[in-house]
């Protein structure tokens, strides 16, 4: 069987875990010391490690397996559910000194089923901890907010992001050109766990290959990255008008501006991109067709150092 690289090299412990803020890492430590913690928010972007601090949080407190209940709410995310299943798990007593109540995707919960979740975190303060995860933390009610002690995780260095990524590559024995996994860290960050699928994806006979976007193991993201690499900026722009989803528009302006070097070298070229990507975001949010912004929005990058 085929190990998958984002579980086989997910970090479980707190020396192995890359922390993007050093202080974090010290209350991390210190809660592990004290043998307890207080009910948390973990909130930031898809991918970045939070759902891997919280299982190690637990595994490191010692928390029994009979103590842990683990939710993804983008699924479970009603009242009844809530009141069913966790509170039924939260009633009963612990085995250890408390139980633990995993929540990922908290921003998915319904606004009833968070109060609900916000009269079960009073309720059993003394047996129940709960930990939540999140990508939009104004999705989450105040007051589950001010009963949660929050975590924001921030993005990896980009050079400590890539050097994690060829690190892996180097312990499979794939063989890779930098250049070719610049551009898939380019596509995945700041989201660990994608990139390691798709170089794991298109590691074909111990070598790093680009996937063919035609196939099912193709990113056409990637594809475009290298056309704009090479400055092939009308094939870029057909490729992307032709294969984004309306759907993702918003994911892709973010891609844009988390890859201003691809448009300009320059910190005026960067600047004049950030203001067109801005625009072109707030004209898909206030309801443009989605292809046309997105194809207005990759000719005004093109143009930039033309």
């Amino acid at each position: 069987m085929i190990d998958l690289w984002a579980e086989k090299y997910r970090p479980t412990s707190v020396d192995d875990y890359v922390f993007s803020d050093n202080r974090q890492k010290q209350q991390v430590e210190d809660w592990i010391k004290q043998g307890t913690i207080g009910h948390l928010l973990f909130s930031g972007s898809s991918g970045i490690g939070k759902t891997t601090l919280a299982k190690i949080l637990i595994k490191q407190l010692g928390v029994e397996n009979y103590d842990v209940m683990h939710i993804n709410a983008s699924r479970d995310n009603g009242v009844d559910f809530i009141k069913e299943r966790i509170e039924g798990f939260v009633q009963t007593i612990p085995f250890g000194k408390f139980k633990v109540v995993l929540l990922d995707e908290a921003d998915y919960l319904s606004i009833n089923a968070q109060a609900v979740l916000r009269g079960l975190m009073e309720n059993y303060a003394e047996s129940a901890r709960f930990i939540m995860t999140c990508n939009y933390p104004h999705k989450i009610i105040p007051a589950l907010h001010s009963r949660c002690q929050g975590f924001h995780f921030e993005k990896l260095d980009h050079i400590e992001y890539t050097a994690r990524i060829a690190t892996i590559l180097v312990t499979e024995n794939i063989l890779f050109d930098l250049d070719i996994l610049d551009s898939y860290v380019k596509v995945a960050y700041p989201d660990v766990r994608k990139c390691l699928n798709n170089v794991q994806m298109n590691s074909i006979q111990g070598e790093l290959k680009l996937p063919n976007s035609h196939t099912a193991s193709g990113d056409y993201r990637i594809e475009m990255v290298e056309l704009l690499k090479k400055k092939q900026l009308r094939e870029a722009r057909e490729l992307l008008c032709s294969k984004a989803r309306p759907e993702y528009m918003e994911d892709l302006f973010r891609f844009f501006y988390d890859n201003l070097d691809l448009f300009s070298s320059t910190t005026q070229g960067q600047d004049e991109a950030i203001i067109i990507i801005r625009r072109a975001c707030v004209s898909h949010t206030s309801c443009g067709d989605a292809e046309i912004n997105l194809s207005a929005c990759m000719t005004e990058l093109m143009g930039i150092n033309t």
